[in-house]
């Protein structure tokens, strides 16, 4: 079975790596030794999701044979044949990634924008929609904060996402996203259009370093509101961190403690820093500040229509779908795909 890599040169390079661990005084220049292992550990997973490959070829040759005359050994061979699908299908969407950060694990943010309730709950079905996503790929989702709406669904969400390439595969589904709905809140059962976003940056690890000055943040102390049972503590243990130069705001609230839940929002506000930091690199602070647009109508990436009809299209690709609870039931990988294929193709035309 064809890869997605030259085996021999991927085993070629592993061995490459082992010998640069092997060396005395590796570990000497920690932040280029972390690349180092972590390369490694890419490529580790590399050969062995093609050793599986490879594996799951053949023992579908073997019940092929057997298949024609044993019903079991036909439907085995089904099942195995979907599952290898998915297995290629995942790999082929990683295979487009190769940004310094994909790799990552994420942090992402859930923000209700224009719609009243309406977009609060719009925000509660795109974080189900996106832990859902998580669960299927075998991804640990943990919510750091969760702000409940006045009504119903929540104002904002922070959630972080652990799992390889959890941030390649999510910068896929940052911005904003429209929900065209008949309004379960509005008695008189009219059309009501909302807008929810969503924003993602790589979690980065203590050898990276982010410039952050005691001076620039403001720490506020609240006693935690949300979902959370035994753990939310009773006493002033949320915390929220404003940085000041940037505007930006993080809060985390789920931890055991006032120190954990600091703990937290800094480690979240050191990667949106970094994160801003590589947009600016990427695209320019015009680009940039071009990206910051309001959550509401013009702005979005993505439709979802439930009425008058039913459809889920991503207006980047105009790659669209209308199975829409499967979608919202965190089905999107191939809109993701469909993402990155553009992106890959943008960046190889530039």
């Amino acid at each position: 079975m064809g890869g997605f890599f030259d085996a021999p040169a991927k085993q070629a390079e592993l061995e490459r790596t082992e010998k640069l661990i092997s060396e005395p005084g590796f570990w000497d220049d920690q932040e280029q030794a972390q690349k180092v292992v972590q390369q490694r550990s890419r490529i580790e997973r590399a050969l062995k999701q093609q050793q599986g490959f490879e594996t799951g070829v053949s023992d579908a040759e073997v019940l092929l044979e057997f298949a024609v005359e044993d019903a079991d050994s036909a439907k085995e061979l089904q099942t195995l044949i979907a599952r290898l699908g998915k297995e290629v299908d995942a790999a082929e969407i990683e295979s487009l990634l190769s940004g310094e950060t994909d790799i990552n694990n994420a942090i992402c943010s859930i923000q209700a924008g224009a719609g009243g309730t309406d977009a609060q709950d719009f925000a509660q079905m795109l974080l189900r929609m996106y832990l859902r996503w998580c669960e299927k790929r075998g991804f640990k989702a943990e919510i750091l904060d969760e702000q409940s709406g006045s009504e119903a669904g929540i104002k904002s969400a922070t959630f972080r996402v652990e799992g390889d390439y959890a941030y390649g595969l999510l910068a896929a589904e940052a911005g904003v996203h429209r929900l065209v709905r008949i309004s379960p809140f509005n008695s008189g059962g009219s059309r009501e259009t909302s807008f929810a976003s969503m924003f993602v940056s790589p979690e980065i690890d203590e050898n990276i370093e982010v410039d952050i000055q005691d001076k620039d943040l403001r720490v506020d102390t609240y006693r935690s509101t949300g979902a959370g049972g035994q753990h939310v503590n009773t006493t002033d243990s949320a915390v929220r961190i404003t940085h000041i130069p940037t505007g930006i705001v993080v809060t985390c609230q789920n931890q055991r403690s006032q120190i954990q839940n600091r703990a937290v929002a800094m480690q979240v506000l050191r990667s949106k820093l970094y994160e801003l930091e590589l947009e600016k690199r990427r695209e320019g602070a015009a680009e940039l500040e071009a990206t910051k647009q309001d959550i509401s109508f013009g702005s979005q990436i993505r439709n979802y229509v439930l009425h008058p009809y039913r459809l889920v299209k991503d207006t980047r690709t105009k790659y669209e779908r209308t199975d829409i609870d499967n979608v919202l039931d965190g089905d999107i990988d191939d809109f993701i795909k469909e993402v990155l294929v553009l992106k890959k193709g943008s960046a190889s035309s530039a």
